[in-house]
């Protein structure tokens, strides 16, 4: 029987992918702050079960395809390098910064954000952006949408991050390749594995926003915002955890340990309560906010 949990003893070569492929499986269905966040924010901002599919498909097959090169490295012993704990903020920064730019890029940088409006204010003082009156009655008309470029880039980056998964596959799995040639295929799988759910959540994203019982241009407006707006503060929250793991080493490796024997469950870090806050807080803010907005002002969206 496969041990997804503490995998060592493999009978076959079958075994050992077999286990990547699962393992991908498990780490799209579970939290994780390198997929959740972006998967639910692009799969959102397609407002459609076939957009939510076309996201969910090409953010995995580019964090496919960055695991497969890092699962060949791994084979000529760069695990260690590519596992170690300091480039978690690093990571973290780059997903973050991307994240930020793909959200003000489809809102449109230097509207009102409508989440915070406090902090939005002092933000924009801040980059010295001046907030932009939007031609007509809602912000909408001047939102987006999301180039595929910018998920196939976040998909590269964010496949970089390192977790309980990452270091099986690096540290594990492809070190008992037979050759060079195969060392890329247990990070291939694990992709492959991730990208079977992530697909999943995505056409769960879009078929959720095509259900709802508004007009068509409501969903686009409240799909975009909402979207734009989690990329954007969802961004500023990865580079926030950035600066503070950077500053305070330790709290990388700080969580708290739950009787859950599944990865991303078991030990819950800085990684899980970014995802929950991401998702929970900023997400469903954004959702609930534009929702009403539309309901409110129905008119302005026949």
């Amino acid at each position: 029987m496969l041990n997804l949990y503490n995998p060592q003893n493999f009978s076959s070569l079958f075994s050992i992918l077999a286990t990547a492929f699962l393992l991908g499986i498990v780490h799209g269905f579970t939290p994780d702050e390198h997929t959740w966040p972006i998967t639910f924010s692009y799969s959102i901002g397609s407002y459609s079960t076939k957009g939510g599919f076309k996201t969910g498909l090409l953010f995995s097959l580019a964090f496919t395809f960055q695991r497969a090169v890092a699962s060949e490295l791994s084979y000529y012993a760069l695990g260690k390098i590519l596992t170690k704990p300091d480039v978690v903020p690093i990571i973290y920064l780059f997903v973050g910064i991307v994240m930020s730019f793909a959200g003000a890029y489809v809102i449109g940088l230097g509207e009102n954000f409508e989440l915070f409006e406090g902090l939005e204010k002092i933000l924009l003082k801040f980059l010295r952006i001046k907030t932009l009156k939007p031609q007509t009655k809602h912000a909408g008309d001047k939102s987006r949408p999301i180039p595929l470029y910018m998920v196939l880039l976040h998909g590269f980056i964010a496949g970089w991050g390192t977790g309980a998964f990452a270091i099986i596959v690096y540290t594990v799995l492809a070190p008992k390749m037979p050759n060079g040639y195969t060392g890329f295929l247990p990070g291939l799988l694990f992709g492959l594995g991730t990208m079977a759910t992530q697909i999943i959540i995505g056409i769960f994203a879009g078929r959720f926003m095509e259900r709802l019982k508004i007009p068509k241009k409501g969903i686009e407006y409240i799909a975009r915002r909402t979207s734009g707006l989690t990329l954007f503060w969802g961004g500023l929250a990865f580079v926030l955890a950035a600066a503070l793991e950077i500053a305070f080493p330790k709290l990388i490796q700080a969580g708290f340990v739950t009787p859950v024997k599944v990865h991303n469950l078991h030990t819950l870090g800085v990684g899980f309560f970014l995802v929950i806050f991401i998702i929970l807080f900023i997400l469903a803010a954004s959702f609930i906010k534009s929702l009403k907005y539309v309901k409110n002002n129905g008119s302005e969206f026949l």
